[in-house]
């Protein structure tokens, strides 16, 4: 039975990131909405797109003085608090580590239901591991409140096995599938300005940075011929990528484009033969790493050449989907992209294979675990007596 369908339950979903382009928090509040539920998302103001943004959920962007670093993330976090204590809702939605102390202070002050959702192993991350105090921080902040969680979410079971291992709590796992894409049309070649006998692939998203194996990349477009990239999103190694792209003179060869909505950058990856995902292992959260490009990939019908991750791995493998490479060298890189422009008969068989896998790995499949775990949130106890 569900809760009374007169009143709509509060949940309001918190994020550090650009409440514009985090897909997880989207789709996640979009399946929720369905669920009799109001939706707020708090996030930070982030350039031009919080602006122009006119999605279906009430949002509420700080402005910060701050951008990154310490003082960002406290000032965020007691921002966050005070919203949240100041504010009506029914239940909360913690994404990631770092909006988890407020959510859980206010969850304990006003006894309302929280729900923690990692997006990733958070105290594994790159930016961190050359930083002691910093890791220690949050480390800290996750041994103290881990164990108090009831309701917990991640990202995979490689993921949730660790949090299992270290702390004696299985995560629930819901995958960053991609919704379908079958009515979005990719860009031709003539608008892209890409030689239609070229192999065309794509690096895209958001997190464009340190370890991803963007630097090798260029070089192995550099050694190549008949092949073109697009780079499609942001990070902290974009400018750095244009950098060695201007010096190397392959401009022709590889074209960069900004972050954009979600259905434009489908457009982009429906325009591709094949995409890029080329983590390194150089910490335990690329180790352990699901990436939503994965899953765009695959749901837009183009095989993947990816870094052997534990998780990635598993799926091409299983799916018969793309090619695995065992090291992130422009070597390793330059032959999986030779072969796919080389042997187009198996680039047609990886592309089915890509179709067939999107059948099973898709959001309206996965939303099924999120629709599952709220309902049981929902006629809990914990919220009926929060209202």
């Amino acid at each position: 039975m569900m809760p009374n369908q007169t009143y709509k339950t509060r949940v309001v979903f918190s994020v550090t990131n650009c409440i514009c382009h985090d897909q997880r928090v989207h789709k996640i509040a979009e399946t929720v909405s369905k669920l009799n539920c109001d939706i707020t998302l708090i996030g930070r103001r982030s350039g031009d797109c919080c602006r122009t943004y006119s999605g279906p959920f009430i949002t509420e962007r700080f402005r910060m003085i701050f951008k990154k670093g310490f003082f960002f993330y406290a000032f965020f976090n007691l921002r966050l608090f005070f919203y949240l204590l100041f504010n009506k809702y029914d239940l909360l939605v913690s994404n990631d580590l770092d909006t988890l102390l407020p959510n859980f202070l206010v969850s304990k002050l006003k006894r309302i239901p929280l729900i923690y959702d990692s997006h990733e192993y958070f105290t594994g991350v790159p930016e961190i591991q050359n930083r002691p105090f910093v890791k220690w921080i949050w480390k800290s902040i996750e041994r103290i409140i881990f164990p108090h969680l009831k309701y917990i979410m991640t990202v995979n079971d490689s993921i949730a096995i660790l949090y299992e291992n270290e702390y004696g709590i299985r995560p629930y796992t819901i995958r960053n599938c991609s919704p379908k894409v079958d009515g979005i049309i990719g860009y031709s070649r003539e608008e892209l300005g890409i030689d239609k006998d070229h192999l065309l692939l794509i690096l895209q998203g958001t997190g464009i940075n340190i370890d991803r194996g963007g630097e090798e990349l260029i070089d192995a477009i550099y050694q190549s011929y008949n092949i073109s990239l697009l780079i499609v999103g942001a990070g902290d190694k974009l400018e750095a990528l244009k950098d060695q792209v201007q010096k190397m003179n392959i401009a022709g060869k590889v074209k960069f484009f900004p972050k954009v909505p979600w259905n434009e950058l489908i457009r982009y990856t429906k325009s591709a033969d094949a995409g890029l995902t080329l983590d390194k292992d150089t910490n335990l959260n690329y180790r352990f790493i699901l990436p939503n490009k994965l899953f765009e990939f695959i749901n837009s019908g183009i095989p993947v050449i990816a870094s052997s991750m534990v998780e990635v791995k598993k799926i091409v493998t299983d799916y018969n989907c793309g090619i695995i490479i065992s090291n992130v060298t422009p070597e390793e890189i330059r032959k999986a992209m030779e072969k796919l422009r080389d042997n187009r008969n198996l680039l047609s068989e990886l592309k089915r294979n890509a179709i067939l896998a999107s059948e099973k790995l898709n959001w309206e499949l996965e939303s099924e675990k999120v629709i599952e775990l709220y309902k049981t949130i929902l006629n809990s106890t914990d919220i009926m007596s929060s209202r």
